[in-house]
């Protein structure tokens, strides 16, 4: 997922251990900042609020997963271990929260279920590509450089969760509204229009008529990226399914669908495929023509 390409970008840039372990530390501290603060309206768990102890579990899950897998050097379990966080850290939310109301339900089971989709599909892809990941060939070997990808995990699961915890821990229950129901159709067009083209993308790059050729079939002829504009709506959905409980410094929650945006837009996802498109079809006409009439995020009928 270009999440992560993103985390290992950053990890890779981290030069001596002592500069890696100083952006571990920076990167945690900005983590639990952000959880207190987002946390301000959540119910409160031994004196914490439950928003803040679900970004401690967040890190905690990553830093105990980060321990056998150093020693090994071994990336295999970093994106099973991501989407085992938001399942760690969405059920700890229920648990704590009492009594849950529709919305609070819906979001968790939305969570999940994206959850679920993602870590099945990372996890076909390390088998596809026999148990490695090139993201993490040279920094691996390196446990501080290799701890900044994993303590970075965590916190793209708190900034992208973001709007879904403050829902599910909220301490004063609203009454379910239109904010709600067009927040769900939102999640539900973005769920649909990413695992259609996600779909898509693997039934092409199995055909071996399509090899070495470019996608521009489906939905990837409204976008050049139509997997990255679902995801971008669907966690939007559920950040406009919590806006009514927002209040105070709760009103972090709007980084949610903003971080996924800026990762997919500007740190890699779509700058990094279009390097790599570029670099593979640059000269062929027919791409030329695909890139000129295809917008590259949001998605427009084709032409013809």
């Amino acid at each position: 997922m270009s999440e992560d390409d993103a985390t290992t970008k950053i990890a890779k840039s981290g030069g001596g251990a002592g500069k890696s372990l100083m952006v571990v530390g920076v990167v945690t501290i900005i983590g639990f900042a952000f959880s207190w603060f987002l946390g301000s309206q959540s119910v409160v768990v031994a004196g914490y609020p439950a928003v803040f102890l679900c970004g401690v579990i967040a890190f905690v899950v990553n830093w105990l997963a980060f321990l056998p897998s150093a020693a090994a050097k071994t990336d295999k379990f970093y994106d099973t271990t991501g989407a085992i966080t938001y399942l760690t850290v969405t059920a700890f939310a229920c648990a704590v929260s009492g009594p849950l109301d529709l919305r609070a339900i819906v979001i968790a089971a939305m969570v999940g279920i994206w959850t679920l989709r993602l870590g099945s599909f990372l996890f076909m892809r390390i088998r596809r590509e026999g148990g490695t990941d090139s993201r993490f060939e040279k920094i691996k070997v390196n446990p501080a450089r290799f701890l900044v990808a994993w303590t970075l995990q965590a916190v793209w699961v708190i900034f992208t969760a973001a709007a879904a915890l403050v829902a599910i821990t909220a301490s004063e229950r609203v009454e379910i509204g239109i904010f709600f129901w067009l927040g769900a159709a939102i999640w539900v067009l973005g769920f649909a229009w990413e695992v259609i083209a996600d779909r898509q993308k693997k039934e092409f790059k199995e055909d071996p008529a399509n090899k070495g050729d470019f996608i521009n079939v489906g939905l990837w002829r409204w976008s050049r990226h139509p997997n990255y504009f679902g995801e971008i709506t669907l966690w939007s959905g559920i950040l406009v399914m919590t806006l009514p409980v927002l209040s105070g410094t709760a009103w972090l929650a709007v980084i949610s669908p903003l971080f996924v945006t800026l990762l997919l837009t500007k740190v890699s996802g779509v700058n990094l495929q279009n390097a790599q498109a570029k670099e593979r079809w640059g000269d062929d006409p027919a791409y030329q023509e695909y890139r000129k009439n295809t917008p590259a995020l949001i998605p427009k009928p084709p032409k013809g």
